[in-house]
């Protein structure tokens, strides 16, 4: 017989989804703080087991990957993204990573850094005093224009309000439910719809631009032409469909460019709280670069900018939960997962574990010292996962964060608008509930 870790007590049926529903982060953070580094809940008929070390989730995401899957949990999404990075799963996730890797070499990303000054400069040239925007919009645009240039060779500029909106619409309607997601998804419920109506409008965008880029007789050297000529190494007959493209672009667009939008969020949102660090920020930025725009070269001189993005990225990560199905029964030290179980690991509360963080819910980007990066275990932190399923972009998002607010914080200071909460809600990524509204002071 099995025997399950401790977790919470179950109450009448459908009482333990109904508290989970209802604040995702509270009930992980109480079940991690009440029942150690393992524990339990069952939600319908599915078991759910919540691994907090960073032992067990080397095992899940790296050790022993080949025993999990990303499973349905999130069968909307899926019916999103297609069977991009995100889900693929077996040989065909290895070949479309394969065939992807390329576009995102460090030698190749350099190239991009002059679209992300250049997109950034156009948005901070936008700004108006004393305007109050709404940061989590402008940083979606901003991101939306980046991917655009850089790894699509489209102006977006034209879509982009029809993109931002049908995204923030995207990430509303989606849902963590994760036992019921696949039952959900077969009922006409207004968020189902929504979801579908969504995707009818990425698609129509999406395909334009493969069809536009199947039409032209000119040679592009970015991402979507890599995608299009993309060939398996170990079988050159094997090409991408234009479904697969699409799936591709999606997965970018969605599961790459609205994290890093997020990330930048709350990144704004801390510095608004944290004036201090913002002084910091402002005399490497003075001392550095001046009045120039940044390029690559300066990522290097940039160690404090580059703290802050880290913190922001330990308290807020928009990945804030990732979850593996299990294929074969699974040893978790002195428990198993029964096959078809679902094993959680959270970057959220994993990156707030004062074992790991002295004071952790404090944002100090001087805990980032070298020293403290060597000693740290290595899945204490982990924001863009890991293992063979890790960020293929991780490199192209860390230089665009850095050169985006290096760009931005040059000429503005953004303070939190008041009267406006801000609350986490944890969708497909973490992002504020509200929107975040800030009001943009000239430096």
């Amino acid at each position: 017989m099995t025997r399950f870790p401790p977790g919470p007590k179950r109450g009448f049926p459908g009482s333990t989804f109904l508290r989970f529903r209802k604040n995702p982060l509270a009930y992980f953070e109480h079940m991690a703080r009440e029942f150690g580094d393992i524990s339990y809940l069952r939600l319908g008929r599915k078991n759910i087991f919540l691994l907090n070390h960073p032992d067990l989730i080397r095992d899940v995401l790296v050790t022993h990957h080949e025993n999990f899957t990303k499973g349905r949990a999130f069968a909307r999404t899926r019916k999103l993204l297609g069977e991009g990075l995100f889900f693929s799963e077996g040989d065909f996730h290895l070949r479309q990573r394969r065939m992807i890797k390329p576009a995102f070499d460090h030698r190749r990303i350099k190239g991009f850094a002059e679209a992300m000054t250049r997109q950034a400069e156009r948005t901070r040239d936008r700004w108006h005093d004393g305007a109050t925007l709404d940061v989590s919009h402008e940083m979606l645009r901003l991101t939306l224009a980046i991917v655009g240039e850089a790894l699509f060779g489209a102006d977006l500029e034209s879509d982009a309000s029809e993109i931002v909106t049908v995204l923030s619409e995207t990430m509303k309607s989606l849902s963590t439910t994760l036992p019921f997601a696949g039952v959900l998804e077969k009922l006409p419920l207004p968020a189902v719809r929504k979801t579908k109506a969504c995707r009818a409008k990425l698609d129509a965008i999406v395909y334009r631009l493969i069809n536009e880029r199947r039409g032209s007789a000119q040679e592009h050297d970015d991402l979507l032409q890599m995608l299009l000529n993309a060939q398996d190494e170990e079988n050159s007959n094997i090409r991408m469909t234009d479904e697969q493209v699409r799936d591709e672009v999606m997965t970018i667009l969605l599961a790459g460019q609205v994290t890093t939008a997020n990330s930048l969020s709350w990144t704004w949102y801390l510095l608004s709280e944290h004036q201090e660090v913002e002084a910091r920020l402002h005399e490497e930025l003075d001392t550095v670069i001046g009045d120039r725009l940044p390029t690559h070269t300066d990522i290097q001189a940039l160690p404090y900018t580059e703290k802050i993005i880290r913190e922001s990225l330990r308290l807020y990560s928009p990945g804030w939960m990732m979850g593996r199905r299990v294929l074969n029964d699974y040893q978790v030290r002195s428990y198993v997962a029964p096959a078809d179980s679902v094993l959680v690991v959270s970057p959220y509360l994993m990156h707030r574990d004062a074992r790991y963080f002295p004071e952790p819910l404090r944002f100090d980007p001087e805990r980032w010292t070298p020293e403290f990066k060597a000693t740290l275990p290595k899945y204490a932190y982990f924001p863009f996962g890991g293992g063979p399923r890790g960020c293929i972009g991780e490199g192209f998002a860390w230089m665009e964060m850095i050169l985006i607010v290096a760009t931005l914080a040059q000429q503005w200071k953004l303070r939190l608008a008041p009267g406006r909460p801000v609350v986490p809600q944890p969708l497909i990524t973490l992002q504020p509930k509200h929107g975040l509204h800030m009001t943009a002071l000239q430096r």
